[in-house]
């Protein structure tokens, strides 16, 4: 078992990162390229180490739990091209991926031991990224997320902004996450020091349209209309996120660590946010 009270290091403390720190019982290093940002962190309880301060990532990472969350780019993962180099310094590895490197599954479902199939740039991004970590350190554990969700990211966002779409494909399903799952899952795994690759997610993949429409009945007005896959006008980018159907199995997680999500559906992840916000 982790020593609770040894040091976490964030590198790219995002949404999810910054709701485990909220859970971390030792201190808690991320890293920032602006002022703002490192004004932020500082005001988030999270001592600020400079992206490009080698000498002070080094000393961050030295005996601290990293999380790499910063997305790759067309260069490659961030993280790996600053933290490889002393890896081996670090306690533990932990890098936060997509399920997206799982390509369309025709909504079967998709098990950590899966092909990956990636068929979106990022995906193929995160997979080499993913592939880059597997090469360099055994002390690794690789997760895969799939869509997040959570105050002041949920469809009341996008229904309160006009962005909400009801968008109606046969068959179509996608897995989620809540963010306050993902940092207990996370924190879960790292504490259990187990390593490998793992899912990790809610308990109910379902169509994107019932998601919406939940949550517009929860907040007492109407849905969008339902609009058919084949007229909505959607971006490339969103035309691709419609390009996978697949349901995300968190079961290895489960039994490995003995976690289970607060919010196993979306009805209660929803249900929880708007009582919170009410």
């Amino acid at each position: 078992m982790t020593d609770p009270s040894q040091p976490l290091f964030l590198f790219g403390p995002g949404y999810s990162a910054q709701a485990l720190a909220a859970l971390w019982r030792g201190p808690v290093l991320g890293t920032y390229r602006s002022d703002e940002r490192r004004e932020m962190l500082e005001q988030s309880g999270i001592q600020p180490v400079s992206v490009d301060g080698e000498a002070d990532l080094r000393k961050a990472m030295d005996a601290a739990h990293v999380v790499i969350s910063a997305p790759p780019s067309e260069d490659g993962c961030p993280g790996f091209a600053r933290l490889a180099g002393f890896a081996d310094t670090a306690t533990s590895l932990t890098y936060l991926s997509t399920t997206g490197i799982y390509g369309d599954l025709h909504g079967g479902w998709a098990m950590e031991w899966s092909r990956p199939n990636p068929q979106s740039d990022r995906a193929q991004r995160r997979l080499a990224a993913e592939r880059a970590w597997q090469g360099k350190s055994d002390n690794l554990r690789i997760v895969r997320l799939p869509g997040i969700y959570g105050p002041g990211r949920s469809a009341f966002d996008r229904l309160a902004s006009g962005r909400a779409r009801r968008i109606v494909k046969d068959g179509q399903v996608f897995s989620r996450a809540h963010v306050d799952d993902i940092a207990s899952g996370l924190d879960a795994l790292i504490q259990s020091g187990a390593r490998g690759v793992f899912n990790l997610c809610d308990d109910l993949a379902a169509p994107p349209e019932d998601v919406i429409s939940f949550a517009a009945a929860l907040a007492g007005i109407d849905p969008p209309p339902a609009v058919r896959f084949e007229d909505a006008e959607l971006s490339v980018m969103g035309r691709s996120f419609y390009s996978e159907c697949k349901r995300v199995s968190n079961a290895r997680l489960k039994a490995v660590t003995g976690w289970r999500p607060r919010y196993p559906t979306y009805r209660d992840g929803l249900s929880a946010i708007f009582a919170a916000a009410g």
